[in-house]
């Protein structure tokens, strides 16, 4: 048996008087320094022989002797605790921060944030920068994923006050009244607005056919409509509409970059098979931009006149900003006034030319065309009962509310629209195609060039010359007559009911009964000026 020592003894009263073993012990596994411990206990005795004895001290020390173990292998056992405790924590923040970097890898690469940046390397030519767009289109997705979409769709949301703020930088003084922008050297930016079944591919045609001068581009947005509808914070339409806005700038710079991140499957090196109505484009189906055909390769949008390759975004770029003149065809910009920071953009010389129909006459049209989307109205037309609170005829009513609205913005001629809005009708440019052709290239400041008068003639008149050539051609003005036959009157009476301000405001009249309807030598239009 261990032989206890007469300091031993004194601790082991010290802790039966002060502290028991099982609380020093308890003490000691908690990690706590029974040094310190002592110490601060010993501190509040009084001094003995003029000195402080460690009395406490040497009561710890004591205690857990008589256990069989001294005071300073258990002090290393808590220290070893103690030091292993932290490196469990240090591993634990260790690995949470390496789990972060490896998912913004992952993102950072999925979402090509550095993309923009090679792009700019590998094309020869390259517009500026936007000053005063905070956007980084970069950050959009190449491969359709749906959260970065979100996270690009929450970034603008966040973003979209920049704009209202930058007419207020320039001033009303910013944009010029004589229509020409410091930095745009005489180039043109025409955009084309309108809604499905307006005759905006027909008009379009008015620009694509200008000539060498000219780059043309039909329905560019089709893509970045077709992804959105995969978020549901596209139901957002002032995200949607500042989208829209910033890939229509981009490509009157002749980036495409923007658009790029939008199609799917997405581009190779810039190089994709998959651009909506790529033929529709004279720029891009001739050279330099029509490549060698790849053997193998589908491209759904071909070009029609001559064989190519898939389309090189790079080559297009180029193309585009060897052009003296840009334009631009969509159905897809619903509100006029989100366009402000395009048109006041320093670089561009915008001019907006908003092409408008009579709805009784595109619901007709669309009847037609998405016969698939129309089947509610067909039955309506069968049974001849139209709820008017159904989604379908407020999805109508709420179209026909936003061109109008679109119109009042623009006829209004706010400073920043001063001479670059004009409103067309459809049916005058059905009447009277040349005259309008002259007055919208008159608008623009663009030379009605002979290829456009051309190609007018030969697509808007019936001749019967000797050749025949042009018999198959339609007459635009039976064209656009030819609607009061195919709609019935219960629904064109809906439309009327729904549309009656948007249709009082562009000059279309009502009628009352089929008879006058299908009445061809009663005009449904008035004569009407809009400035």
């Amino acid at each position: 048996m261990t032989r206890v020592s007469s300091s031993d003894s004194n601790a082991a009263r010290c802790c039966e008087d002060g502290t028991t073993r099982d609380q020093l012990r308890e003490r000691g596994e908690k990690g706590e320094d029974l040094d310190e411990w002592a110490t601060r206990r010993e501190s509040r005795r009084p001094a003995r022989n003029g000195r402080v004895e460690r009395y406490y001290h040497r009561c710890a020390c004591s205690c857990f002797r008589h256990r069989g173990r001294s005071y300073d292998q258990h002090t290393d056992q808590n220290l070893d605790v103690h030091v292993r405790s932290q490196d469990s924590r240090m591993k634990t923040k260790y690995a949470i921060v390496f789990i972060c970097i490896v998912a913004l890898v992952i993102i950072e690469k999925e979402s090509n944030i550095l993309s923009r940046v090679s792009d700019k390397l590998i094309q020869r030519q390259t517009p500026q920068p936007t000053p005063h767009n905070p956007l980084d289109y970069s950050n959009s997705t190449q491969n359709g994923s749906l959260s970065v979409l979100k996270m690009l769709l929450s970034k603008l949301t966040a973003a979209k006050g920049t704009y209202s703020n930058f007419s207020e930088e320039r001033g009303e003084d910013g944009v010029h009244d004589s229509g020409v922008h410091g930095h745009s050297g005489g180039r043109k930016h025409i955009l084309l607005l309108a809604t499905t079944r307006t005759g905006s591919s027909f008009v379009g045609e008015f620009f694509n056919q200008h000539g060498e001068n000219m780059f043309y581009l039909f329905e560019p947005l089709w893509h970045v409509e077709r992804m959105l509808t995969m978020a549901a914070e596209a139901n957002n339409g002032t995200v949607l509409a500042g989208i829209y806005r910033d890939v229509l700038q981009g490509l009157f710079l002749c980036d495409f970059s923007p658009l790029e991140k939008f199609i799917a499957p997405p581009p190779e090196d810039h190089v994709t098979a998959a651009l909506f109505r790529r033929e529709s484009s004279l720029s891009l189906c001739d050279e330099p931009v029509c490549s060698p055909v790849i053997k193998d390769v589908f491209e759904r949008y071909h070009c029609k006149t001559r064989r190519c390759g898939p389309l090189n975004l790079t080559l297009a770029s180029e193309s585009c900003l060897s052009k003296q003149h840009h334009a631009v065809k969509t159905v897809r910009v619903r509100q006029l006034d989100t366009l402000q920071p395009l048109v006041e953009d320093p670089r561009l010389d915008v001019r907006i030319i908003q092409l408008v129909r009579d709805p009784r006459a595109i619901l007709a049209s669309r009847m037609v065309a998405f016969s698939s989307k129309y089947q509610t109205w067909k039955a309506w037309a069968q049974d001849g009962q139209v709820p008017e609170d159904d989604e379908e005829v407020k999805r109508l009513k709420g179209n026909c509310d936003q061109i109008r609205m679109s119109a009042e913005v623009g006829l209004s001629q706010p400073h920043w629209l001063r001479s670059r809005y004009m409103l067309v009708r459809y049916e005058d440019i059905a009447r009277y195609p040349m005259q309008k052709a002259e007055d919208m290239y008159r608008f623009t400041g663009i030379p009605f060039s002979p290829q456009a008068r051309e190609w007018i003639l030969r697509n808007t008149q019936t001749t019967q010359g000797a050749s025949g050539i042009y018999s198959t051609q339609k007459n635009s003005s039976e064209q656009a007559e030819k609607w009061r036959f195919s709609i019935p009157f219960t629904l064109a009476q809906v439309v009327q009911r729904v549309c009656e301000p948007t249709m009082k405001m562009f000059g279309y009249k009502f009628v009352d009964d089929e008879k006058t309807l299908q009445n061809k030598s009663i005009s449904l239009l008035e004569e009407r000026l809009f400035h």
